[in-house]
């Protein structure tokens, strides 16, 4: 009997993972697939099995030292129209949406890779179109427009006000 739950669960793994290459919106690369079957059978035999331990692992959060970087920092910074993700190795214009399909916070994923507070999560020409839609628009300038009136008003001196004269009292002096 266990060898034909053994064989249900490579079949059901097989078909699982034939499925889920079969979405087109999963690309993933050749070397990823015998990985990604490995955890498909592993799982299917952890559910089926029902034991309590691997529930008990499956809960418990991974450590640091578990993550290694698909890339380096320096290559995932080199191109100024994306950033590579750490995770994957692939180019995104915004890191945003990425994390959040893998279950990370920006502060997260610096975390766990060890990257510095001030390591972008967009890349360079995408911000730099951002700002000058931006400016564009005119985002901001309101507020830079009223301090500077405001300025202009408390430097500029108090002017006392005189009495014009019409053109009939200024021809008869």
């Amino acid at each position: 009997m266990s060898e034909e739950t053994t064989l249900n669960a490579v079949e059901l793994a097989t078909e699982l993972t034939i499925a889920w290459l079969g979405n087109q919106n999963n690309r993933v690369s050749a070397e990823d697939v015998p990985a990604f079957l490995r955890t498909m059978h592993s799982t299917i035999n952890e559910l089926s099995g029902g034991t309590a331990e691997t529930a008990d692992n499956a809960e418990t959060p991974a450590t640091e030292g578990d993550f290694t970087p698909a890339v380096s920092v320096r290559k995932s910074l080199a191109s100024k129209d994306h950033i590579l993700s750490m995770i994957d190795g692939k180019p995104y214009r915004t890191l945003r949406r990425h994390l959040s399909t893998n279950g990370l916070t920006p502060d997260e994923y610096r975390a766990r890779y060890n990257l510095k507070a001030d390591y972008p999560m967009v890349a360079p020409s995408y911000s730099e179109a951002r700002r000058a839609m931006a400016k564009q628009i005119g985002l901001g300038s309101k507020g830079r427009q009223a301090r500077a009136g405001a300025a202009k008003e408390a430097t500029a001196p108090a002017a006392t006000p005189t009495r014009r004269r019409k053109k009939s009292d200024a021809a008869a002096d």
